[in-house]
């Protein structure tokens, strides 16, 4: 039963898309007969496979249900009780899950403002200090995303000198990697080559905003990490009776190119979104589009105006920016439709 209209677009967010085809198959493909549960099943033996060869022959993965959990026990897994986590202060870890770092994760996050959502080692030093004082939460873990939340890319060297600087003062290092497929396509690289090759410990890996319908993993890269995930997904309520439907997701994402295609799709239309939009009077772009995300500054009330027939939201109302975000499913005429709204707004 189709309760919704399918004609309704949106650029608010990339988990507002549907599955891809090719997802639902697999998930279809691995209901018949029985699995053994909690992950002894054929296809999350099957996802190591499609992790160590993406990753590594050291990765081991952990799927779990959403990023939120993914992000809590990855850095859990980090940190010591009186562990703390230096992020950005624009990280989802910090201002979109609600606390669940702090309060599920009981875990103290110190947060530094960037101008690009991106950290960089001098950045990390204006937190990363007072070890061995009983008074302050211990620095151990540094946290990044790639994408960032502002749509802007770390490189495999900068990846690499916050690692570098990371390990050097015995701290580990943690990427969100919601949109880590969006990144890959934009870098033209694979997920080695800024991850595990660049010295990264421990990542989230993402599924849902790329075409799946609820699956995320936990890879562990490094022999850095202690053990404990095994335990810390259960504790943590994440792990899944019925495994096999999430692993099935994931390997059906990155057992072949569906990753790559997904998100280049979605690369691809935000970047003719700004392409469309670049020299309309009055419409800024606050950051540079190297993924699928475009923030941009409009007129006042254009928002509004637009928004009446395509929703997004705003970042931050104040300034009148806004987030456009693409999906594997945005059509080219959907681009064409919103750009043109918004430059006849923009113009009124």
């Amino acid at each position: 039963m189709q309760i919704h209209n399918v004609n309704l677009r949106g650029f608010a967010s990339d988990n507002y898309s549907g599955v891809h085809p090719e997802i639902l198959e697999a998930i279809a493909a691995a209901n018949d007969g029985h699995q053994s549960a909690y992950g002894n099943d054929a296809y999350t033996e099957r996802l190591q496979d499609v992790l160590r060869q993406h990753f590594g022959p050291a990765a081991q993965g952990y799927p779990v249900f959403n990023g939120t959990g993914a992000n809590v026990i990855a850095l859990q897994a980090t940190l010591p009780r009186w562990g703390a986590v230096v992020a950005a202060s624009t990280a989802h870890i910090h201002v979109d899950e609600c606390g669940a770092p702090e309060r599920v994760g009981a875990m103290k996050l110190l947060t530094v403002p960037t101008p690009d959502g991106k950290l960089t080692p001098e950045l990390v030093d204006r937190e990363a200090w007072g070890w061995g004082d009983e008074h302050r939460a211990q620095p151990l873990t540094v946290s990044i995303t790639q994408s960032t939340e502002l749509g802007t890319l770390y490189t495999a060297d900068e990846i690499r000198a916050l690692a570098d600087h990371a390990h050097d003062h015995g701290m580990l290092l943690h990427v969100d990697g919601a949109r880590l497929p969006n990144a890959a396509v934009a870098l033209e690289s694979g997920f080695a080559e800024f991850t595990t090759d660049a010295g990264v410990d421990i990542l989230s890996l993402g599924g849902t905003k790329n075409g799946a319908m609820g699956a995320e993993a936990v890879v562990v890269l490094s022999d850095r990490v202690p053990d404990g995930l095994v335990y810390l997904r259960k504790m943590n309520m994440q792990l899944a009776s019925k495994m096999r439907f999430i692993s099935a997701q994931l390997v059906a994402l990155y057992g072949g190119d569906l990753w790559h295609r997904n998100a280049s799709h979605a690369n691809a239309m935000a970047a003719r979104l700004r392409s469309a939009l670049e020299g309309v009077d009055g419409v800024e772009f606050a950051q540079l589009s190297q993924a699928n995300g475009v923030f941009a500054r409009l007129p006042e009330g254009v928002a509004d105006r637009v928004r009446e027939h395509f929703f997004f939201y705003d970042w931050d109302a104040a300034a009148r920016e806004v987030r456009w975000m693409c999906n594997f499913d945005t059509r080219e005429e959907d681009i064409d439709a919103f750009a043109a709204l918004v430059r006849d707004a923009a113009g009124a």
